[in-house]
């Protein structure tokens, strides 16, 4: 019994350390297919300003989604209600092979919207994702979100 306390009282400790991650969210797909018409919209707040920070993009979709690459169309307000509008090209995999983890026919990525950290002003974001890809809606996509998480330096 003291044995199985212990190892829940590590367990706690260690789940109760790991603020690295502020913010994940994502929404599937009804169908498993994304309609351009559909805009994803996540919320989160900073209180941290000392800290740089990743922002990802979370894309889960099939294996049989059959391109290498997800154009996006990415719009963030910041605190200030300052809107930036971007077009973006996400690598997903080389060679017939996927860059994320892959579980079954399943692959989940997170790739960095940002080539290094940023630092970000107190208050609430909100990030905007759309699917640009000329098809439409686009077949085999189960997920998509943000992740925000806090550099290690």
């Amino acid at each position: 019994m003291k044995k199985l306390l212990l190892f829940l009282l590590i367990a706690v400790c260690f789940s109760a350390c790991d603020t690295i991650n502020i913010y994940e969210k994502t929404k599937a797909f009804p169908k498993h297919a994304w309609s351009s018409k559909e805009k994803l919209s996540f919320n989160f707040t900073i209180t941290d300003t000392t800290a740089p920070y990743n922002i990802f993009a979370v894309l889960r979709h099939e294996d049989a989604y059959h391109f290498n690459n997800i154009w996006l169309s990415v719009t963030t307000i910041n605190p200030e209600k300052k809107t930036d509008n971007q077009r973006i090209e996400l690598k997903l995999g080389d060679n017939n092979k996927w860059f994320g983890n892959a579980m079954d026919d399943i692959i989940e990525q997170r790739i960095l919207l940002t080539k290094f950290p940023v630092k970000l002003k107190a208050g609430e974001y909100t990030f905007t994702l759309q699917q640009i890809m000329r098809e439409d809606p686009l077949p085999n996509m189960l997920n998509a979100g943000i992740r925000v998480e806090k550099a290690v330096q």
